[in-house]
């Protein structure tokens, strides 16, 4: 994002595990892992997002850059498809993307993750960069 954009930035958590913000402009939520993160962690920042969505903040388009993540079990890719999803979208959640530095572990749960993200005919893009990522989800 440009500099312009930058300014347009809510912190909603900017924790040790992971930075969650939101852009009111582009009607637009970041996570940003920093590292392994607990179950209860891993949660609270998409519940973070959601109740925001849910407080009145449009939140159309979402993206999570998951370079730093640990590994994320299969109890909370679960939760993630069963849960958080189907929530999110019915909160307004139109675009979907993940920055992945792809390494094996994380390539296992990101193809997970798209296999249910298909089951709700959401378009989502792997990519590999932030720039790539916000393009995709401003190309509507």
């Amino acid at each position: 994002m440009d500099n312009s954009e930058t300014n347009d930035i809510e912190i909603l958590i900017d924790a040790s595990y992971a930075e969650v913000a939101y852009f009111p402009s582009r009607q637009m939520v970041r996570i940003k892992w920093k590292g392994s993160v607990t179950n209860e962690q891993y949660r609270s920042a998409f519940e973070a997002a959601l109740k925001h969505a849910q407080s009145g903040y449009p939140v159309k388009r979402f993206y999570t850059d998951t370079r730093e993540q640990g590994v994320i079990g299969p109890e909370n890719r679960k939760w993630f498809e069963q849960v958080m999803l189907p929530k999110a979208i019915e909160s307004g959640l139109k675009r979907a993307g993940t920055i992945s530095d792809a390494s094996i572990f994380k390539r296992y749960y990101l193809n997970m993750l798209l296999k249910s993200v298909n089951k709700f005919n959401l378009p989502f893009k792997l990519c590999g960069s932030e720039e790539e990522v916000v393009d995709f989800l401003m190309s509507e």
